[in-house]
């Protein structure tokens, strides 16, 4: 008998971000392991529908057959309550959080309060839930109220790449990978290499610039208003190829994330080698060990500073980082089988 799933996502499933490329490749591994896989497009503008997207979201999972799992990424499960509640008893329904929704940065706590109520509701309809992290995992434990045993976490899988060789010319090239919004921290880093002027680095960001303009302007203005732009490129998304050469010809990867519910890009990053410089925010620690990289609190700009001083200037230092960073990405999950662990939770909901 076919096993059958309808896999429900919001927006555009190419978006490159890391929370699309999960959905992506869970839904391509699924298929292999012979799921038949039925993607449900709920619409744009999640996760602050307009009530007519909510409206059409809610029909179209309500046309998924009856007793027919349904997994739902968390950025529209969360603000889906309802739809939630109504499918409680008619389908097997399974909520994928990459993070909570009420943890994104820049959040005013008005609305802060408002997605979180919104995704208590919503998970507690849920007959099951999957995480990308231990550390969402105790998240959704201690500030949501969900049992453990009705939760799996299925770390994003991790592709093996070409070792680092890292730059031959005496600066130090670092890289930073994450979409340009105020959680991935981009004016922290550029406030601490403000203060490293003096010291042979250069640094590619590889992001998309297009989901938070204002957060794109500024970063230009940032690294402009500090007389970096001839040491900075901001080269937007790209794809999984480039983004790959950029690992392989970097001495580090650095990203002052306020928050992360995984961070793929530090997994991709270890994957190649690379020592990372990153913070110890959400499931940062959970992904890179002590002897792969140094973590500093988020916001702080001095610490990061100081962290990057100390590794450009000791490249005996970054040697050993990438020795542990080799090692640690030996250990990470693959593809394979991260679905096969979503593929069980989709199994155990009957």
């Amino acid at each position: 008998m076919v096993k059958r799933v309808a896999f429900a996502v919001p927006g555009d499933l190419a978006t490159p971000t890391g929370g699309y490329a999960y959905d992506r490749r869970m839904i391509a591994e699924l298929q292999k392991l012979g799921w038949q896989v039925d993607v449900v497009g709920l619409g744009d503008g999640f996760p602050r529908p307009s009530a007519e997207t909510k409206a059409a979201a809610r029909e179209k999972l309500g046309l998924v057959p009856k007793d027919c799992p349904i997994v739902i990424d968390g950025l529209a499960f969360g603000v889906l309550p309802e739809a939630a509640k109504e499918l409680h008893e008619r389908n097997l329904l399974l909520a994928l959080v990459h993070h909570p929704l009420a943890l994104e940065t820049g959040l005013a706590p008005a609305d802060a309060q408002a997605f979180k109520a919104s995704e208590y509701d919503a998970l507690a309809a849920a007959r099951g839930v999957v995480v990308t992290s231990p550390s969402t995992s105790q998240l959704l434990v201690d500030d949501y109220d969900v049992p453990p045993d009705l939760i799996t976490v299925a770390c994003p899988g991790t592709e093996r790449g070409e070792t680092a060789k890292g730059s031959s010319d005496g600066i130090v090239r670092m890289v930073s990978v994450g979409s340009v919004v105020p959680r991935k921290g981009y004016d922290v880093l550029i406030a601490a290499l403000a203060t490293i002027k003096n010291l042979p680095w250069r640094l590619t960001i590889a992001g998309d610039q297009a989901r938070d303009q204002a957060t794109a302007a500024q970063l230009h203005a940032d690294i402009a208003s500090h007389g970096l732009a001839e040491r900075i490129d901001v080269l937007g998304a790209l794809p999984a190829e480039r983004i790959a050469a950029l690992y392989t010809g970097a001495d580090l990867f650095v990203l002052a994330s306020r928050f992360e519910g995984y961070g793929m890009a530090f997994a991709e990053a270890l994957a190649h080698g690379l020592p990372v410089v990153g913070t110890t925010a959400g499931a940062i620690p959970d992904t890179v060990p002590p002897d792969a990289g140094v973590l500093v609190e988020p916001n702080d700009v001095k610490a990061l500073s100081r962290t990057l001083r100390m590794l450009i200037e000791n490249p005996k230092e970054r040697l050993w980082f990438a020795s542990g960073a080799r090692v640690a990405g030996e250990k990470l999950p693959t593809w394979a089988e991260s679905a096969k662990l979503m593929a069980g939770a989709i199994e155990a909901l009957a």
